[in-house]
C-alpha cells in the first residue's frame, strides 16, 4: 500500500469528493483525520473507513476559522503521531444571477473556498515543517477556475484564487520538502454540481462540452489525489 505509515487530513470530508478521497487514502494505508462542519456526515465517513479496516478519527472544522484549522492539525498529530498529507477540499456554492448576488454571498463563499484553503493549508504546512518530514498538500480546485459560469460568480472567483494560491504555496514550501499540487475536476456527480445544473437543459449543455459524455464520479477524483 502506497501510503502505509502516512497520516492524512481531509477537509470537507462529510460527503462527495472529500469523503471519496479520505476513503481512498485509507485504502492505500494512510491513517486519516477527516473534518467537516457537519458532525453526522463526517462521523459517518470515519465510521465507513474504520468498518473497511482502515483507521480514522473525525473532528468538526470550520475552515474559515483559523483556530479550527489549527485544532484539526493538532488532533491529527495527537491521534496518529504525525502529518504527511493534507487535502483542502471544503467548499460552498451559491447559485444566483450576477445582479442578485449580495456582499454576504461573496464573503461566505470566499471565506470557505479561498481563505479556508489558506488557513488550513498554512496550519498543515507549519506542522509539517515543525515535524521535519516534509509532506504533500493538495488543493481541490475546479474546471471553473478557468471556465466561467455566470450564476456561480463567487465560486468561480474562489477557484481561480485557489489555482494561484497553489502555485505560491508550491514555490514557498519547496525547500521544506512539501509538495503542493492542485486538482481541477470537471463536472462530478456531487450534491454541489446537481445544485448548479438545476434544469435538464443546463445539464445537457454541460454534458455536451464534456468529452467523456457523462458526469465524473467522486471515486475518479480520489484516484488522482
Amino acid at each position: 500500500m502506497r501510503l502505509e505509515g502516512k497520516v492524512a487530513t481531509v477537509t470537507g470530508a462529510g460527503r462527495g469528493i472529500g469523503r471519496a478521497c479520505a476513503i481512498q487514502f485509507a485504502s492505500e494505508g494512510a491513517k486519516v483525520l477527516v473534518s467537516d462542519i457537519n458532525k453526522e456526515e463526517v462521523e459517518e465517513t470515519a465510521q465507513i473507513i474504520n468498518e473497511l479496516g482502515g483507521s480514522s478519527e473525525f473532528c468538526i472544522c470550520d475552515t474559515g476559522n483559523q483556530k479550527d484549522c489549527r485544532n484539526m492539525v493538532e488532533n491529527a498529530v495527537a491521534s496518529f503521531g504525525r502529518l504527511d498529507i493534507h487535502l483542502n477540499n471544503a467548499a460552498v456554492l451559491i447559485v444566483k444571477k450576477f445582479l442578485d448576488f449580495q456582499i454576504e454571498d461573496w464573503n461566505q463563499v470566499l471565506r470557505v473556498n479561498l481563505t479556508g484553503f489558506f488557513l488550513a493549508g498554512q496550519a498543515a504546512a507549519r506542522k509539517m515543517v515543525e515535524l521535519g518530514n516534509g509532506g504533500s498538500i493538495i488543493n481541490m480546485s475546479s474546471i471553473n477556475a478557468v471556465l466561467a459560469i455566470p450564476d456561480i460568480l463567487p465560486y468561480v472567483v474562489s477557484k481561480g484564487g485557489v489555482n494561484q494560491l497553489t502555485k505560491v504555496m508550491a514555490l514557498s514550501l519547496i525547500n521544506d520538502r512539501i509538495r503542493v499540487n492542485g486538482i481541477g475536476p470537471g463536472s462530478i456527480a456531487t450534491d454541489m454540481v446537481k445544485q448548479v445544473m438545476g434544469t435538464n437543459s443546463l445539464r445537457e449543455k454541460i454534458l455536451s462540452r464534456t468529452p467523456i459524455g457523462r458526469l465524473g464520479h467522486p471515486d475518479e477524483v480520489a484516484s488522482l489525489a
